[in-house]
């Protein structure tokens, strides 16, 4: 299957309703900026949502459709783009299982996305066997379709790394690419996959309303793409700025001045930094007003579009969108099965499987 554009993977897991600023920063504006770019699939990770909401089926579909409609009201475009449903694609599945195998156990638990999650989420050692399968799982979303490329925020850069360590692995054990190869020549070289590199986006880490901790579904520090202009100003009026304690995060640099560099004009926010140091008689009050002016105004278009898409009838265009988008990730997700398993040789016979969106 040719392609003209260079490829991009990547997703959301549905483990909440909607998507917070965190996400539009950290990688969905970029998303949206890159289509015209790139060959783009975004992936609905519902799978993954099932490590930790296995008991919840329901609300993992409601979460999924959620995901969905904020793409869309954020401006992911199904003409431009591939939406990519995850259980929806049986390659995926079967890929993991392959690359779980060239992986070792310590590299997948030692990875710290992995170790924040159990502190955060408070697991424990509680937590299922296939929660640490969903780092592999990852890998296997993203080389199902050969990208160059995966914008994330920066907590899931070390997936992006061992996405790459399985990538490389694969086309040095089953493709013969010399291990002085550089990643970028893997494919040249006869790989299968390419080694994709990871895209920051324009703010690494947005920190959450309190002060401390990223901006999280679960930790109730998010303000959310779908909320309202009241819901936004109550949100942004809770951000800890620092001055109490301004030996912790100094009031040059707190988290009110880190969403100032994040949602105002660059000119203007620097203004306010400086004005801020040096006590220019200026305050929280004012600075968050003029925050959540900005904010409003870039959420509430989006919310209003997904207002749109919460009739009955709105879901089931959207259940038509995801069918449509199946047939067309699948084609190559397969093709890249195929192109795998001959490495491995697993080839035995021919496999054919039809997919359609009736």
């Amino acid at each position: 299957m040719s392609q003209s554009r260079p490829r991009i993977l990547t997703g959301d897991t549905p483990t909440h309703t909607g998507l917070h600023l965190g996400h539009w920063v950290g990688s969905l504006e970029n998303r949206v900026k890159l289509q015209t770019e790139y060959d783009c699939f975004f992936l609905l990770a519902n799978m993954h949502a099932y490590t930790t909401l296995a008991e919840e089926p329901e609300r993992i579909r409601q979460n999924t459709l959620g995901i969905l409609k904020d793409w869309l009201a954020a401006g992911i475009d199904p003409e431009q783009s591939t939406i990519v449903l995850q259980t929806e694609i049986p390659a995926i599945a079967e890929l993991s299982w392959f690359l779980a195998m060239l992986l070792p156990f310590n590299r997948v638990m030692n990875n710290p996305t992995i170790r924040t999650e159990i502190e955060t989420k408070q697991l424990g050692d509680t937590y299922s066997f296939g929660f640490p399968m969903y780092a592999v799982g990852q890998c296997a979303d993203i080389l199902a379709f050969r990208p160059e490329l995966v914008p994330v925020g920066e907590d899931q850069e070390a997936h992006i790394e061992l996405c790459r360590a399985a990538a490389g692995k694969f086309n040095q054990v089953y493709c013969k690419v010399g291990n002085r190869v550089p990643p970028e020549d893997h494919v040249k070289a006869g790989g299968v996959f390419p080694v994709p590199k990871a895209k920051i986006g324009r703010v690494a880490r947005l920190a959450g309303t309190d002060g401390t901790n990223k901006m999280s579904k679960s930790l109730g520090n998010a303000i959310f793409l779908f909320d309202g202009p009241a819901e936004v100003k109550k949100k942004v009026g809770k951000i800890f700025t620092g001055r109490q304690s301004p030996t912790e995060l100094g009031q040059g640099d707190n988290v009110l001045m880190q969403y100032c560099d994040a949602f105002l004009e660059k000119e203007r926010a620097g203004e306010l930094r400086d004005r801020y140091v040096r006590g220019d008689n200026i305050g929280d009050g004012h600075i968050k007003a003029e925050l959540t002016d900005a904010i409003v105004k870039l959420t509430e278009p989006m919310r209003l579009r997904r207002q749109k898409m919460e009739s009955a009838s709105a879901e089931s265009a959207l259940l038509d969108l995801l069918k449509a988008h199946t047939v067309k990730a699948n084609v190559v997700a397969e093709e890249t099965l195929s192109m795998a398993k001959a490495a491995m040789r697993l080839d035995y016979f021919p496999r054919r499987i039809s997919f359609s969106d009736r």
